[in-house]
């Protein structure tokens, strides 16, 4: 059975650090892509990074380069979310998502988690 847990959400200053974490379970991370997206009150959801280790390649959304980062811990099977500098305007509900059903790897990822909330807040 495909399972994807997120955890690592909270309440972080501006100017803060989260991670964020994706466990995935019933696939292998080498065959398949593992994204992030995210959607705040209001808004549409945005993708915001995706890692595939068989197409060698991490996306990451304008809005999030420079300061977010992705990685995989192959001994837990788990995607990792390293957000840095957050902003006020990174507070949304993140989600981890996988091509596992789609395939297409980055272009086929399809939410699959039921989100952590993160809030950048003063």
């Amino acid at each position: 059975q495909v399972q994807l847990v997120e955890s690592g959400g909270g309440v972080v200053q501006p100017g803060g650090s989260l991670r964020l974490s994706c466990a995935a379970s019933g696939f292998s991370l080498d065959y398949y892509a593992i994204g992030w997206f995210r959607q705040a009150p209001g808004k549409e959801r945005e993708g915001v990074a995706c890692i595939s280790r068989a197409d060698r390649i991490t996306t990451f959304a304008d809005s999030v380069k420079g300061r977010f980062t992705i990685s995989t811990d192959d001994t837990k099977s788990t995607v990792h979310l390293q957000m840095n500098s957050l902003r006020p305007d990174d507070t949304a509900t993140y989600y981890c998502a996988t091509d596992w059903r789609r395939g297409g790897g980055c272009r086929g990822l399809e939410v699959w988690g039921q989100g952590t909330p993160v809030t950048v807040s003063s």
